[in-house]
């Protein structure tokens, strides 16, 4: 374990002689989670950042006390963000990856064989050194020469950009402290410009139940830019609410297609589950006024 000092962060605790994480959703919904071990803890330029081992979701990268993911489901937020893209944009070649400092997102896109380039750009180099080394279920201790790591910020990245890549996925934390800017109508404007031609983008846009002002927020950000958006959903246990919703904008048609080519080696994305995530639940179709 690497930790600076002896005293504990504020969200970590003993009770009864065990460890708990407990994590402050907007002072409103605590989550508790009994831990094994502090794999590592570290503060870096940023926040800071731990790998615990939790009883129940296994191992787990946690950021200024809060949960990004976990062994037992990050698979399904980390599938659902690549995959589900990909699938209305089959020529694709270069593809950027913004945040997604675990790798997850990463480790499936490289599982497409035509993809020439995938550009992951995390402000926070130790998130990424912490998840490859002591979160392998994850990140899978990610390898392929075509991803190029860039430890810059992603606002300040895309800005450079024009005309350049096919895909974009914005794989942020919750709207606070780094990532906040990442949820800005001038970040979006940013991302539509560095897209080709007929590219689209993704981004995560929070919980449907508990952060419904921020997915209509994003919502109208980016139909003020793209002509094609589509709002999908899935179940991740480890966020709070557990359903998660994520929002796609795209210059291209989203056309569905009529054979998906998802890997066979996901665990919870395959082509029923690409066409189901659509279908929105009444009260959100109303709130995004979805015809």
């Amino acid at each position: 374990m690497k930790h600076e000092g002896n005293a504990l962060p504020p969200y970590l605790h003993m009770d009864n002689g065990e460890l708990w994480l407990t994590e402050d959703d907007r002072d409103n919904l605590k989550i508790s989670y009994r831990i094994k071990e502090v794999i590592f803890a570290e503060p870096s330029e940023y926040q800071h950042v731990m790998i615990l081992d939790s009883y129940d979701f296994g191992r787990m990268l946690v950021l200024d006390g809060v949960v990004q993911t976990t062994s037992i489901d990050g698979h399904i937020y980390n599938e659902m963000i690549s995959h589900v893209p990909l699938q209305f944009h089959p020529e694709a070649k270069r593809v950027l990856i913004i945040g997604g400092g675990d790798c997850g997102a990463a480790r499936e896109t490289a599982k497409y064989a035509h993809l020439e380039a995938i550009d992951m750009v995390e402000i926070d180099e130790k998130v990424v050194r912490a998840c490859k080394e002591h979160l392998p279920a994850v990140s899978g201790n990610l390898s392929d020469p075509r991803v190029r790591f860039v430890y810059d910020d992603g606002v300040v990245f895309v800005q450079e950009k024009e005309n350049v890549y096919d895909v974009i996925m914005i794989d942020s934390s919750d709207p606070v402290g780094p990532a906040e800017a990442l949820f800005s109508p001038e970040f979006y404007a940013n991302v539509h410009r560095a897209l080709k031609a007929d590219g689209l983008m993704v981004c995560q846009s929070q919980s449907p139940i508990f952060h419904l002002d921020i997915l209509k927020r994003t919502y109208r950000n980016i139909r003020e830019l793209f002509p094609h958006v589509l709002v999908y959903t899935a179940v991740v246990p480890t966020y709070p609410g557990g359903l998660w919703s994520f929002t796609i904008g795209s210059k291209r048609p989203l056309d569905f297609p009529v054979q998906t080519t998802i890997p066979n080696d996901t665990k919870y994305v395959n082509d029923g589950i690409f066409r189901q995530c659509f279908a929105l639940p009444a009260f959100l179709r109303s709130a995004l006024e979805v015809e």
